[in-house]
């Protein structure tokens, strides 16, 4: 039986406005400041976030429930806000010193991302000196600070894949957003421009897979924080396909159970083909839901012992919700295909889902092709290959 949600309670009653919002936000190319309004009302952007700066803490299941039925209403929004609160996670990892940079003068900020690892540096005393042109920045609108991502060459004469985290004011954001997909996620680039970050706002990407981050203990008493970044981090990709995939479900189900054949007149809702595809899409995000409630709450237990995953257990979640991605997506393509031409109109919901659902798969950590070879990498008892995180 599932705990008490009472996040997910308190979302329930703002999911009609934000729907309301949706095609608002994709001609804004951005999420509605109202919708980010409502959501922080109830204190979703405080799911990860340390009780020491007034979190939540709340597990991973919780989470990704709330983050499931926001993405029926928008998956816009609950891709940016799903980051901005995962991000929450991340910094907690910090070291104190950047924590209370970050959310001492202002509990309530939050931070997007942009950690591919293009940023440029040059050491300097005390930290680097940052530049870079930092794509992909989902609701950078709505942030008071970003972690962008960079490799750093060490003492062995290697590089380290690092983050650091910068306050807004030290980057500009490029309004460049065109997307065919997620149009109102604001996924924009973020422009910096020679700025210095100290050492305490720099953490090696290896150390936060492996619990030695400068944060790593803060929290003894929490269960998501004795955890690694990354599953916390991509748990939001397939938890919004899963969402798009269920309202999908939902308004095929309402637009085809009156529709008719233009000319014959035939009713298409009572057809078997329609039957036959509404029966195997449910059937396969029903699937999709229980892998992920499975792996989420492996994520839970492992933070609730304080145990570390093993290397086969990360690698099953790095690439579990991939697969979970690739079967909403197929679910979704199967009940399009039937949807007729109807559906293709700009204010038809069904085109919208569409096109956010393939979205969800096209960022790195939904590659099912790139996850097929982790996890086979594994299960064949070979080393992970570097080149593929």
């Amino acid at each position: 039986m599932k705990k008490p949600n009472p996040l997910l309670e308190d979302l329930k009653p703002l999911l009609p406005v934000i729907a309301g919002n949706a095609f608002r936000a994709e001609q804004d190319r951005s999420v509605p400041a109202e919708n980010i309004a409502l959501l922080k009302s109830i204190g979703m952007h405080r799911a990860f976030q340390p009780k020491k700066y007034g979190g939540l803490e709340i597990s991973l299941p919780q989470f990704t429930d709330c983050i499931a039925l926001l993405a029926g209403a928008c998956a816009s929004t609950a891709w940016a806000m799903s980051l901005l609160c995962t991000h929450s996670h991340q910094l907690a990892m910090f070291p104190a010193r950047a924590q209370q940079d970050v959310w001492g003068s202002d509990p309530d900020a939050t931070a997007s991302s942009s950690i591919a690892p293009f940023g440029r540096t040059e050491e300097t005393k005390g930290g680097v000196m940052f530049s870079g042109e930092m794509g992909w920045s989902s609701g950078c609108d709505h942030a008071e600070w970003a972690i962008m991502g960079f490799r750093r060459k060490n003492a062995e004469g290697t590089q380290d894949y690092c983050f650091a985290v910068l306050p807004r004011s030290d980057y500009s954001i490029r309004d460049d957003w065109y997307a065919v997909g997620m149009r109102g996620s604001g996924s924009k680039t973020l422009i910096v421009e020679h700025v210095f970050v100290p050492e305490h706002r720099i953490q090696k990407a290896k150390d936060m897979m492996e619990g030695k981050s400068g944060g790593f203990g803060l929290y003894p008493d929490s269960k998501i924080f004795y955890t690694p970044y990354r599953p916390y981090f991509a748990s939001g990709f397939a938890t919004v396909s899963l969402g798009v995939a269920e309202r999908m479900l939902e308004v095929f189900r309402e637009k085809t159970r009156n529709r008719v054949r233009a000319y014959t007149g035939a009713a298409v809702g009572a057809a078997t083909p329609a039957l036959m595809r509404l029966a195997e899409s449910t059937h396969q995000v029903a699937a999709a839901r229980a892998f992920l409630e499975k792996t989420w709450r492996e994520h839970a237990e492992h933070g609730e012992r304080h145990e570390y995953p093993s290397r086969e257990t990360l690698a099953f979640w790095r690439t579990n919700q991939a697969y979970a991605t690739k079967m909403c997506i197929q679910a979704v393509d199967r009940l399009m295909e039937a949807a007729g031409g109807g559906a293709w109109f700009e204010n038809n919901e069904l085109q919208r889902l569409f096109r956010d659902a393939h979205l969800t798969g096209a960022h790195a950590y939904t590659d099912y092709d790139v996850c097929a070879q982790i996890l086979g990498r594994e299960l064949m008892g070979l080393e992970p290959d570097p080149t593929m995180v």
